[in-house]
């Protein structure tokens, strides 16, 4: 942290004070939940979580010499610093608000319902070629998360790329209201936390809270070919800016060469004219949008074409997401982090483009409300319609991919063979006794996080 004082802390945060006055003015050097990151002159956060509750380990904090505590009381016999809250995790919230509005390093904000890891790191990828970046790590993109995120934040920073995530409504106001973001960024619209934003509108109103704290000068930035994302037209008096395939965005590209699993090369356009090559390290036409995205940001802050392609390049799958393995004769599309229709979609467009032996193994995809038993359906249909080899559903409601997948078959001539396993350890029993596969092929595992896909990858792995 950067010339953040104790006083500030308890000020921000509207606590109560029980410590040494002397210490009011001493600089905390970090903000941690976790107290095992817990240092010298740091200030942590002690909240109640579902399993443990952090003031446990208050007396083991003070210990390392953490400059204060934020806690909801005071442990018996506990003494230190102490600025007493009725709720750590709005404290955390408020604390992160206010540091946020003492930097003066640009915010850039990024969101949608698929891509939105991806985009980060594209886009801090291609900014890192000319400046000091800091990016949201792992899946810190809630209102945990993103709090945390802005607490990283340290003076050799010159400018911040952070992921928010959300699935109800007032969640991204209320991240919006911390990141009071420069530029914003939405990759998509898509089917997904159904269950409390209802609708494909519902979702966009939700993600377009992002505006609510948008800079007066901020730059809006949208994948034009998402037909819900066209239809915004002005934010703050501002056209968004479009990337996308299509020719009519502001930025779009055609794809050169596409090398498979090992990604594209691609040409880069601007309607002004200008257009440059690039590589891109991460198979689909979706990865292409998110180059496109940190093309268009990228150019905001003045990077050169060559910084861009250079930046873009950079880029490497990571484990959980479209994270290409090679073990033995299996080459493993590892997508196992999450999952929604659209997600789903875009993961077996990519085992289409790999050629030979193909199977997807796909289980339930979460927070889907009311049309759950649709959108598994038409995922099973979908898959069978790509033409791969092989399907496997896994879960409760991948039930219904199965029956969706086995009714497509039947109205193709395909002999994509469809397989239906009710709990994940039959799945992993299956590979195991090395029963389910033989010969060389791709396999894709994707379901949403829940369902512990990352056993299948490690399964398969241990048996090549």
């Amino acid at each position: 942290m950067e010339n953040m004082t104790l006083e500030q802390i308890i000020r921000s945060c509207h606590g109560t004070y029980r410590g040494k006055e002397a210490d009011r003015k001493k600089e905390v050097q970090g903000v941690v939940l976790d107290s095992r990151q817990a240092e010298r002159d740091y200030c942590f956060i002690a909240t109640k979580g579902e399993r443990v509750d952090g003031h446990r380990f208050i007396p083991e904090v003070i210990e390392k010499g953490a400059s204060c505590i934020i806690c909801e009381y005071i442990p018996e016999g506990a003494e230190g610093n102490f600025i007493v809250v009725q709720d750590s995790f709005q404290a955390l919230k408020d604390v992160a608000e206010y540091y946020r509005s003492t930097l003066r390093i640009p915010v850039i904000g990024i969101t949608g319902s698929v891509g939105k890891t991806s985009t980060k790191e594209f886009i801090a990828g291609v900014l890192s070629q000319k400046y000091h970046v800091l990016k949201t790590e792992g899946n810190f993109n809630n209102e945990v998360g993103v709090p945390l995120s802005l607490l990283r934040i340290r003076k050799e920073h010159e400018i911040a790329v952070l992921e928010m995530g959300i699935n109800h409504f007032g969640e991204m106001h209320r991240l919006s209201k911390m990141v009071k973001p420069d530029t914003c960024v939405i990759t998509n619209i898509g089917e997904c936390h159904l269950e409390f934003l209802k609708s494909r509108e519902g979702v966009l109103r939700a993600k377009s809270e992002i505006f609510d704290y948008l800079s007066k000068n901020g730059t809006v930035y949208v994948n034009g070919d998402d037909d819900m994302l066209q239809t915004i037209e002005r934010v703050k008096h501002k056209k968004p800016v479009r990337f996308g395939m299509g020719r009519q965005n502001d930025y779009y590209a055609e794809i050169v060469k596409s090398r498979g699993l090992l990604g594209s090369d691609i040409v880069i356009h601007k309607q002004e004219g200008v257009s440059f090559h690039a590589a891109v390290h991460l198979a689909g036409e979706h990865m292409v949008r998110n180059a496109l995205a940190a093309t268009a940001v990228g150019e905001q802050y003045g990077m050169s074409p060559e910084e861009i392609a250079e930046g873009i390049a950079s880029i490497m799958p990571v484990g959980g997401r479209s994270n290409i393995l090679r073990c033995g004769r299996f080459t493993l599309i590892d997508d196992c982090y999450n999952a929604n229709p659209v997600s789903m979609r875009a993961a077996l467009d990519m085992l289409g483009s790999a050629g030979g032996c193909t199977v997807a193994i796909l289980g339930d995809m979460g927070e889907l409300g009311e049309n759950e038993v649709r959108f598994h359906r038409e995922i099973g249909a979908y898959a069978v319609n790509k033409k791969i080899t092989g399907l496997i559903c896994v879960g409760r409601l991948a039930r219904y991919m199965y029956q969706g997948g086995c009714k497509a078959k039947e109205r193709t001539i395909n002999n994509t063979f469809v397989q239906y396993y009710e709990t994940l350890d039959t799945m992993l029993e299956r590979i195991e006794n090395g029963k389910l596969f033989t010969g060389e092929m791709t396999v894709l595992i994707k379901a949403s996080h829940s369902m512990q896909f990352s056993k299948i990858v490690e399964a398969i792995r241990g048996n090549s």
